[in-house]
């Protein structure tokens, strides 16, 4: 009887663990190890992931989002979701009321907290997909491909990175109506769990 309850206590222990640690930097932000650090100059960052034959992602997180917190241990630590993004994005992650000095697509300098407010930026998590060069100079507000604000599930998640990489924004297809078929393949195929 001692034994099964120590089993007992044991499963439950188990069951309440969180479902993936992440580590937790000086700033409050989680931390991704491959997530890029760069000196936030953005046209520079653009070139780099460029050269490295990826796109730019810019991720705005903030100290105690449990959203950010989700989207770490759920999400980003999933390895089809993980291994995606790191083979096809480069990933430089602000912190929405930080004071790290940023340097716009459009030449101004600024800290993360004044981009954000410059850009319109609200929500933690939100995601911003960069183009894959740079024409003019344009605020990253303009110059985005695409933003992701808040937390999603996986499929959303791993879809906007999808549609981003094979330029759906390009094809005219709207990314829910990528989203949407995607889902229905996924289905059609047997390899959607409900």
């Amino acid at each position: 009887m001692l034994r099964m309850l120590g089993l007992s206590f044991a499963m439950l222990a188990f069951l309440l663990t969180p479902a993936m640690a992440v580590e937790v930097g000086d700033d409050g932000l989680h931390k991704e190890p491959w997530f890029s650090m760069t000196f936030r100059d953005i046209a520079e960052d653009i070139e780099a992931a460029q050269a490295e034959g990826k796109r730019l992602a810019i991720i705005f997180e903030q100290r105690g989002c449990i959203y950010c917190r989700e989207m770490h241990e759920k999400i980003l630590s999933d390895p089809e979701v993980r291994d995606y993004i790191k083979a096809n994005f480069m990933v430089v992650q602000y912190n929405m009321f930080g004071d790290e000095e940023v340097t716009d697509t459009d030449g101004e300098t600024l800290t993360e907290k004044s981009a954000a407010r410059k850009w319109g930026f609200i929500f933690t998590p939100t995601i911003v997909f960069l183009p894959e060069s740079l024409d003019e100079q344009v605020p990253v507000s303009k110059a985005a491909i695409a933003t992701m604000p808040g937390a999603f599930g996986k499929l959303t998640f791993l879809n906007m990175f999808r549609w981003v990489q094979e330029k759906g924004y390009e094809s005219g297809e709207h990314f829910q109506v990528y989203h949407a078929r995607i889902i229905n393949e996924l289905r059609a195929a047997g390899k959607l769990e409900e």
